[in-house]
């Protein structure tokens, strides 16, 4: 069980980091984040932390030779 945590907020924060980005490039619209530059600077920023959250929690996880 261990590890599991920060593979689920790992790819939690992909996904969202992921939807941020599109809307802030304005790939998705009827929302107040479509065409804001912040939110296409933030949203890369979230997914490459949730991957790296993703990597550390397959990390724990792999048995210990």
């Amino acid at each position: 069980m261990k590890g599991w945590l920060p593979l689920t907020l790992g790819l939690l924060a992909v996904v969202v980091g992921t939807v941020w980005t599109v809307q802030g490039l304005g790939y998705v619209s009827g929302s107040v984040m479509t065409d804001q530059r912040i939110w296409a600077v933030l949203g890369p920023l979230l997914a490459l932390g949730g991957a790296a959250a993703l990597w550390l929690g397959m990390r724990a996880r792999r048995p210990r030779s």
